[in-house]
Order: structure tokens, then C-alpha cells, then sequence
């Protein structure tokens, strides 16, 4: 078994969006003692959480064991698999496989994380409509998903995973974002993968696993007791273009003021 936290590692999050729960699969899967300290994304630039992290972003921890509070989810997962996965469930500590594993996780940061929530963004969220925003970063996330197919591709029938043979915090790191992949690019779910077989059965060997199904019952029920559906809209707006004539309204008031 791994090594243990005496003390809950204390995880602060929002419950919508997907990069905590890059952080909290990974605790998860490595069976450590944490403890979720959620609250609302409308409150993520205010006190007392920029306290925690100025940057206004989640996640963020606290480790009581190190005194150590640490945010920017790629920092935390490196340090929690330093720290805490003695027995190197989820990583490799030879020279050559311990820096691919940091190329891949800075990949997902680099590339994978900011082109599907910009993505997103425009998609569902921006007050107006702009096609050829949507259409570039919807051009990258197939890039990205090219990437990772051809990588993929060109391994062993046994050893599909980024380096290696086992799953790593890298494979898992892509997986929170890849699960909203058909929202993000507005399509249905066979759509979204149609040309990335590879990565296609790569991503849903990782989401049964029980310990993504546990954090994924987690988030359901924290986005429940916040009165949001699975998709991080308010409870009572049907369509996301509801929503948008919500946010749209909001930005009509807020530059008449």
C-alpha cells in the first residue's frame, strides 16, 4: 500500500469544472486520507480562498502532515505522488520514464486543459456568438486528440498507456476533461471520438475504474446541495441556451451600469 497521511490532506474545490477532480482521482485511486473542503465558484475570487490561492483557481491544498499549502493541480499531483506513492502504484522513478511522465502531464496543462475550456467557453458560456472562436478551439482539441491517437497507435496491444506499461497520474491527468468532451464540442459522444479509436478505449478503461466512479457519485451529489445540474447549470434552466440568454442578459445590465 502506499504511504499514508496521519492527517487529511484538506482539497479545496469547486464542484463543476474538471481539474479538481484530476487531483481528488488521483488520492482516490491511491486510497490516501483526504478531505473535500467544497464551496461555490461564484465565491473562487474572494476571501477566504484567495487567502489560500491569490490565483483565484481550483484546486488548492493543504497537507497538515508537511504544513505544505500548494495550488496549480499539476504542482499538486506531482507532489502528492512524491510524497505519498511509495510503491509507485501510479508512476516510475528511472530517469527516462520519470520525465516523460512530466512531458505528458505538462502536455494536458499546456494543451489539453486550456483548448477544451476555451472551447467550452465560447461553446456555452461567452454572451455572444463567435464561430470562428469556437471553430479554432474546437480545431485544437483535435490536435490534442491526434497527438495522444498516434502515440497511442504506435504502442503495444498491451501496453496502451502513455509510458509504460500501467496507468500513471499522466494518463489519468487527461481523463477529468475527456469526460466532457461530447458537452464541449456540442455533439454526441460516438461523434466526438470518430477518428480516435485509441484513445476512445484508453480514456474508458480508466472511468470504470471504481475509484472514478466513487468521485464522479462525489461531485453528483456536491452539485446537487449547490442546486447545479451535471453540466455546472443552475437547476431550473433547461437548455444551455437558456443559459446563455441568462449570461447575455447579465452582461446587457452589467455594461448599463
Amino acid at each position: 500500500m502506499s504511504s499514508k497521511p496521519s492527517n487529511p490532506i484538506s482539497v479545496y474545490i469547486t464542484p463543476p469544472g474538471p481539474n479538481s477532480w484530476k487531483t481528488v482521482f488521483v488520492l482516490e485511486e491511491l486510497g490516501l486520507n483526504y478531505k473535500l473542503e467544497p464551496f461555490r465558484f461564484d465565491d473562487i475570487k474572494k476571501k477566504p480562498f484567495i487567502d489560500i490561492n491569490p490565483n483565484g483557481r481550483v484546486p488548492a491544498i493543504h497537507d497538515p502532515n508537511t504544513d505544505l499549502t500548494l495550488w496549480e493541480s499539476g504542482a499538486i499531483n506531482q507532489y502528492i505522488i512524491e510524497q505519498y506513492d511509495t510503491e509507485q502504484r501510479l508512476t516510475y522513478t528511472g530517469l527516462k520514464e520519470k520525465h516523460l511522465l512530466n512531458q505528458w502531464l505538462q502536455f494536458q496543462m499546456s494543451g489539453q486543459g486550456p483548448y477544451y475550456g476555451q472551447c467550452g467557453w465560447f461553446q456555452h458560456l461567452h454572451h455572444e456568438k463567435l464561430p470562428s472562436a469556437t471553430a479554432r478551439y474546437a480545431s485544437e482539441i483535435k490536435r490534442v486528440l491526434g497527438v495522444l491517437e498516434r502515440v497511442l497507435s504506435e504502442k503495444d496491444e498491451d501496453s496502451q498507456w502513455l509510458v509504460g506499461h500501467k496507468m500513471t497520474y499522466a494518463d489519468m491527468s487527461f481523463v477529468p476533461w475527456n469526460f466532457r468532451l461530447s458537452e464541449v464540442l456540442v455533439t454526441s459522444w460516438d461523434d466526438a471520438w470518430d477518428g480516435f479509436p485509441r484513445v476512445r478505449a484508453w480514456h474508458e478503461r480508466m472511468v470504470e475504474l471504481p475509484s472514478w466512479k466513487r468521485i464522479m457519485d462525489t461531485r453528483a451529489r456536491l452539485m446537487d446541495e449547490q442546486g447545479l445540474q451535471w453540466n455546472g447549470v443552475p437547476k431550473g434552466i433547461e437548455t444551455f441556451t437558456d443559459y446563455e440568454e441568462k449570461i447575455a442578459a447579465g452582461a446587457d445590465t452589467t455594461s448599463k451600469v
